[in-house]
């Protein structure tokens, strides 16, 4: 049913992470929460508070954080989800916003996403995070050394903040997929195999995956940057504008690299023809050598009397000449075959 608070998504284990970031223009509390209803004394405060919730795999966790923020069921609904896509809804005293978080494991290169949530309130931002990874300590250093935090005393700011490195990262993942482009065109060049042919319908499908995370956020930076919402501040559209020009910017490139990619498969194809081609070439000179020797072969097979004349063909008598013959032969036919094993056309 509508609103019914269910965990769609990997399943995982680890336990739920509240950290806590409460600051002013002076001062800074940074800690760990031990329950969602330590949340509560942060709510209404003077002070900016921002709790990036890690883990959305505990349901009642994330319910009672809703309950004590008045959230709605649908929106926790679509939290819970992780496969959400980009977007930015109003409410009358917040705004949620969904977004997508790409990055590369170690040791891989195939690119994953993670689901971020972000409700700006008032006094208050709320994160959440399937898991802990990396992208908001920029964040959190910033907001540690920046004072007085003029800037951050709006919890607009701070959103546009976690949203800026979210697509920070996206030019890190684009740099990553350009490298294995380039590194693929090289290779089809050289000497393209059957693998390279499925390593490039992978490279088109994480492109695909990729913009499918970018393109939809660009609308949803335009509606923050356009919303009537008190919650955004004038002073914090420029930025977000700026964060818009970023968008567009990663969503050129990643165009661009789906043109790339798709012409790669006419670079494979053409390597393949021409290498074709040399190996017809190679195949059509030793033609032309064996020409003339079956041509001898024929004249050796036709019957000569050698008692009329010593000019027919005395080599019929010789002791070994059958043996010979084969060895010949046999030589001739298991050097072929080692000189095409060897360039790889068998």
């Amino acid at each position: 049913m509508p609103g019914s608070l269910v965990y769609v998504g990997e399943k995982r284990t680890q336990s739920v992470k509240l950290q806590l970031m409460d600051f002013t223009e002076t001062d800074l509390t940074e800690k760990l929460l031990d329950r969602p209803e330590d949340c509560l004394a942060f709510k209404d405060s003077g002070s900016v508070s921002w709790i990036n919730v890690t883990g959305i795999h505990d349901v009642e966790i994330v319910k009672k954080i809703g309950e004590l923020f008045g959230i709605h069921a649908l929106i926790l609904e679509d939290i819970l989800n992780s496969g959400q896509r980009p977007k930015l809804e109003e409410a009358e005293d917040y705004l949620f916003l969904v977004i997508k978080m790409l990055y590369v494991k170690p040791r891989e290169s195939r690119i994953t996403s993670e689901q971020v949530s972000v409700i700006i309130g008032q006094n208050y931002v709320l994160s959440f995070q399937e898991q802990e990874m990396d992208v908001f300590d920029p964040v959190r250093d910033r907001i540690r050394k920046t004072v007085p935090r003029v800037r951050f005393s709006n919890t607009d700011y701070l959103a546009y903040a976690l949203i800026d490195a979210v697509v920070d990262h996206y030019f890190a993942i684009v740099e990553h997929l350009g490298d294995r482009v380039e590194e693929m065109e090289e290779r089809l060049v050289v000497r393209p195999s059957t693998e390279d042919l499925q390593s490039i319908h992978e490279l088109k499908r994480e492109l695909i995956f990729m913009r499918k995370a970018v393109f939809p956020l660009r609308e949803v930076i335009g509606n923050l940057e356009r919303t009537e919402s008190s919650l955004v501040h004038r002073s914090t559209r420029i930025y977000l504008r700026d964060l818009y020009e970023h968008t567009i910017q990663v969503i050129d490139t990643v165009e661009t690299l789906r043109d790339t990619v798709s012409g790669l498969l006419d670079i494979y194809l053409s390597s393949v023809s021409n290498r074709m081609n040399e190996v017809m070439k190679v195949l059509t000179i030793i033609a032309t050598i064996f020409i003339p020797l079956s041509f001898l072969a024929g004249v050796y097979g036709m019957n000569f009397d050698t008692s009329a004349s010593p000019l027919n063909m005395p080599e019929l008598h010789f002791p070994y000449g059958y043996i010979m013959f084969w060895v010949i032969a046999l030589m001739v036919g298991f050097g072929l075959l080692w000189s095409f094993k060897r360039k790889r056309w068998l």
